[in-house]
């Protein structure tokens, strides 16, 4: 059955409830699409046969011209529920209407022929209201923070996005050669010149080490506190659904910005690292010197996934701060701006302790 309602002149799809004519949402807490005039819930439909398709890494290759697209230009469409006009800017492919709040998404990306298809999608698992519940829980433990800051309800946007993320799949075999140095201690000189020494007993070695790398996720978006988003991680990729827009329906959902081949840069360059540490582990011994790596990369595999943040963003002194949520795990990273008063009143106050202290000591003969 056919659920959304695709309105051809925008490009755009709504989800209509057929029960009361109000808007379907997908609903974190049932993990259905529901609606939140009258409560009707339907299932996401789901294709039983549909599994999630992993790319080898030739097409992301020798496809790179179809993968840069033009997504960065706005857009504005007119709201089929209440003839609102709403603009969709950036990579930015599913919004609510500012009028009506009508969950609607823009077909004319995720399906456009210039663009790479959204294979899976990790749908929400944290509700707001424990999300709200998580963030007012870190904020408040950051002691420092301005006062203004934790009014971050009445002052910042929190809102349920699904960022987009290449994922990268990899074996590699690696020939080494390089030496193990075990320490060892010696007594040189004599009487007062008499002292230990430790030193470094060198072994050329060589190997072979093997790794393997399942759903390493690379941000495709920019505009995050990438640093901050990165420690979201792990993400239970084997969760992931076949896309579906339905789990999208009442989210904010974002396309990519950086292309497959650019962030396979990045995720190549931390699978480099764990083999250069696996050699390490190999080698063995206190020391390690590698002096070459020979690394055959096979079964190479790379996907493009949505995953689902909870987004706070406040801004203060007109620099804006984040706090992520993993929308699966709850795991929050984020930023806050530091109070100079606050920080200054503790100082006092431990300089008043510490004389305190000092002037009891000396009262008591110190």
């Amino acid at each position: 059955m056919l659920r959304a309602t695709l309105h051809a002149t925008e490009q755009t799809r709504t989800y209509p409830c057929h029960q009361c004519g109000a808007q379907l949402v997908f609903d974190i807490a049932t993990q259905l699409l529901k609606c939140r005039s009258c409560g009707n819930t339907q299932p996401i439909i789901e294709d039983a046969g549909r599994s999630v398709v992993e790319h080898d890494i030739g097409l992301m290759r020798t496809q790179q011209a179809r993968m840069m697209v033009q997504a960065g230009a706005e857009k504005e469409i007119v709201c089929q529920n209440c003839g609102g006009h709403t603009t969709f800017g950036g990579t930015l492919t599913a919004t609510r209407c500012p009028y009506c709040a009508t969950p609607i998404q823009r077909d004319d990306i995720h399906d456009a022929p210039n663009r790479l298809p959204v294979d899976a999608v990790l749908p929400f698992q944290v509700a707001e209201p424990v999300a709200r519940e998580v963030v007012e829980k870190w904020i408040k433990s950051r002691w420092f923070a301005p006062n203004e800051f934790k009014k971050y309800s009445e002052v910042g946007s929190f809102t349920s996005v699904y960022a987009s993320y290449f994922t990268f799949d990899a074996s590699a075999n690696t020939d080494y050669t390089g030496e193990r140095g075990t320490t060892y201690t010696v007594t040189v000189g004599s009487g007062d010149n008499q002292r230990t020494e430790t030193r470094v007993r060198w072994t050329h070695v060589r190997g072979r080490v093997h790794n393997m790398f399942d759903d390493l996720p690379i941000l495709a978006n920019t505009g995050l506190d990438e640093a901050k988003v990165a420690k979201l991680e792990p993400w239970p990729t084997e969760r992931a659904r076949p896309y579906s827009a339905e789990y999208v329906a009442g989210h904010l959902s974002r396309t990519y910005d950086r292309t497959a081949e650019q962030c396979f840069e990045p995720a190549r360059q931390q699978m480099e690292g764990e083999i250069d540490r696996t050699v390490r582990r190999d080698i063995g011994g206190d020391r390690q010197r590698v002096h070459s790596k020979d690394i055959h990369w096979y079964d190479m595999r790379f996907k493009y996934l949505l995953m689902p943040i909870w987004l706070l963003t406040v801004i203060y002194e007109g620099r804006p701060f984040q706090v992520c949520i993993n929308g699966v795990t709850g795991e929050v990273q984020g930023r806050r701006p530091i109070s100079k008063i606050k920080v200054a009143i503790a100082v006092i106050v431990a300089l008043v302790v510490i004389i305190g202290v000092l002037a009891l000591y000396q009262s008591r003969g110190g």
